[in-house]
């Protein structure tokens, strides 16, 4: 399943390792190296307008995204519902 960030970037869920609020971003040193990090080898993808809102961290690259936390959630998720639909295509045929 894949979900749309924000910005034109889309990820597989499957990849997502992490979706944290841009607000902690200068609350933790930790985040702020691994981001300074990251950006040095050129795997960090920033918003368009550097509005962001939060971060969702792959194994292979930073997304800033310009939705919140709880939007990326809503749409990650979107698979667990899917999943629980039955399909009736198939009953429909006469």
């Amino acid at each position: 399943m894949f979900i749309h960030i924000g910005d034109d970037n889309v990820i597989q869920s499957k990849d997502v390792v992490a979706i944290i609020d841009h607000s902690l971003v200068s609350s933790s040193t930790i985040i702020e190296e691994m981001i300074f990090n990251q950006r040095k080898n050129r795997q960090v993808v920033e918003t368009e307008d550097n509005q962001a809102k939060s971060i969702v961290i792959t194994e292979d690259f930073i997304y800033f995204s310009p939705l919140s936390v709880f939007t990326l959630k809503k749409r990650a998720n979107m698979k667990t519902t899917l999943n629980k639909l039955e399909d009736f295509s198939e009953e429909t045929e006469g």
